[in-house]
């Protein structure tokens, strides 16, 4: 009768506690870094809210360049549709587009056409490669940004010249127009354009960052300068807010993906992310190389591990591994009887010549014993190991 034996409760696994001993310290960094990021997050919405809205006093907003165009008789009215923005193109406004990104491409191609023969000017606020193009035919955004925020003007534009070095740094822009003035270079690169139109006396500036508008950048270099300048050449300015809600007019078909709509850094921040996750899983993944023995954490009987083994095997239907270990085993133990050194247990040649001179037989039928093919049922290997237990005792006892 076979019993099995009982393992103690000791185990190799981990358990719970021990699992939270060693994890709280990442758990604690995660939550940390999540409530780093609410905070930052919570800290940034409050200081951009009503950014580039000229009825904010916030640091980010544009009141203060309101007020001073006030002061030298420059209405500011703000518009927050497409409609009212293309009514509102003339000769005597000077429409600014904050975030022309926003739009759509069959927006920016209406607002184009409403403001190319208008006769007034029109101001584009860090517009990317997305409405560029559109917006100002001949006009594209680089790819990379400045380095530097502050340039200085490096062109024969008046405004530029007055007002000196300015926060333009940003967005950088090439253009295909031979009268365009390619103002505040970065690498040769400008970061604001002035391209007059085709025809009449209207304009279109391109601005590669909002920096000289921000009520806490208003005071720095030449900032104030530029800013009234380019909003303070016609009577009437148009402040267009475009928002993702201004979207009767827009084509269902013509609509941001999700994609799109995320700023650039986002997108390199996650990169960064899967970076660092498939590195951290080659630094914890197993290594590849020779098997290391260790020992075993509890004792195991010789008979448990031959019996756990044994139901491997049969789990597996790997009869011929089975035989095999037995067959090496059989050998392994019978050379040393026979005067075989163990070098050559396993070698036919060897074992069977020594083994017939022992046992007085031709020892023909002990080559498929020791040496033959592996058996094709359980029955068969049951005899296998029967008739090796067989030799190996009949040796012993010669």
């Amino acid at each position: 009768m076979t019993t099995e034996a009982t393992l103690p409760a000791t185990s190799a696994s981990p358990t719970a506690r021990q699992l939270w001993t060693r994890s709280r310290g990442i758990a604690l960094a995660v939550v940390l870094l999540l409530v780093a990021a609410v905070a930052i997050a919570a800290v940034r919405s409050q200081a951009r809210h009503g950014a580039l809205d000229p009825r904010s006093a916030d640091p980010y907003g544009s009141r203060a360049v309101a007020e001073l165009l006030a002061d030298r008789g420059v209405s500011t009215r703000v518009v927050t549709t497409l409609g009212a923005a293309r009514a509102a193109a003339g000769p005597n406004t000077t429409l600014l587009v904050a975030v022309p990104d926003l739009l759509t491409h069959r927006q920016q191609t209406r607002l184009h056409s409403a403001t190319a023969a208008s006769g007034g000017r029109t101001v584009l606020v860090a517009a990317g490669s997305w409405s560029v193009e559109r917006l100002v035919p001949g006009v594209t955004a680089d790819p990379a940004t400045s380095m530097g925020s502050t340039l200085a003007p490096g062109c024969a534009l008046p405004e530029a010249r007055r007002a000196g070095s300015a926060d333009t740094g940003g967005i950088r822009y090439t253009t295909t127009h031979l009268d365009a003035d390619s103002c505040y270079p970065s690498e040769r690169l400008a970061t604001l354009l002035r391209v007059p139109a085709a025809s009449g006396d209207g304009d279109t500036v391109v601005l590669g960052a909002p920096d000289i508008l921000y009520n806490k950048r208003l005071d720095e270099q030449g900032n104030a300068s530029l800013a009234l300048q380019l909003l303070g050449s016609r009577p009437h300015l148009v402040w267009y807010l475009p928002s993702l809600s201004d979207g009767p007019t827009a084509d269902s078909g013509d609509q941001k993906t999700f994609l799109d709509l995320l700023p650039s850094g986002w997108l390199w921040g996650t990169l960064q992310l899967f970076i660092a996750a498939v590195l951290a899983a080659f630094w914890r993944a197993r290594r590849f190389g020779r098997l290391v023995p260790e020992e075993l954490p509890v004792a195991i009987r010789a008979s448990e591990t031959a019996e756990g083994r044994a139901r491997l095997y049969r789990n597996a239907n790997a009869r011929d591994r089975a035989a095999a270990a037995l067959r090496t085993t059989t050998r392994a133990r019978l050379a040393p009887l026979v005067g075989v050194p163990a070098a050559q247990a396993h070698a036919p040649e060897a074992l069977l010549p020594a083994l017939s001179a022992h046992l007085h037989g031709d020892g023909q039928n002990l080559h498929p014993l020791l040496f033959g093919p592996p058996p094709g049922d359980d029955a068969t290997l049951i005899a296998l190991t029967d008739q090796l237990d067989a030799l190996e005792r009949e040796v012993r006892r010669s």
